[in-house]
């Protein structure tokens, strides 16, 4: 669990599959993290912070998708070529 930061860079390489994985993933640790903190066994509270921040990047990947920001994995277009 002692995970760095997911990059943004690090998701454009991931398929929609494996974004809901990390997705769920990250939100299971974050509620386990938000259960360590109000019993008092939480030792790292940046953690916390940490996976948040990585829950938004990846809804802001998805969401840049779904607007033809960022292209998906396995496409030949990638959207900086576009403009």
């Amino acid at each position: 669990m002692a995970q760095q930061g997911t990059q943004a860079h690090e998701l454009d390489d991931m398929n929609a599959t494996d974004l809901e994985a990390r997705l769920r993933e990250a939100k299971e640790e974050l509620f386990n993290l938000r259960f360590q903190a109000a019993t008092g066994q939480l030792e790292s509270h940046g953690r916390l912070r940490t996976v948040k921040k990585d829950i938004a990047r990846i809804y802001t990947v998805v969401r840049e998708r779904e607007l033809g920001i960022r292209s998906t994995p396995g496409t030949n277009e990638k959207a900086s070529e576009k403009a």
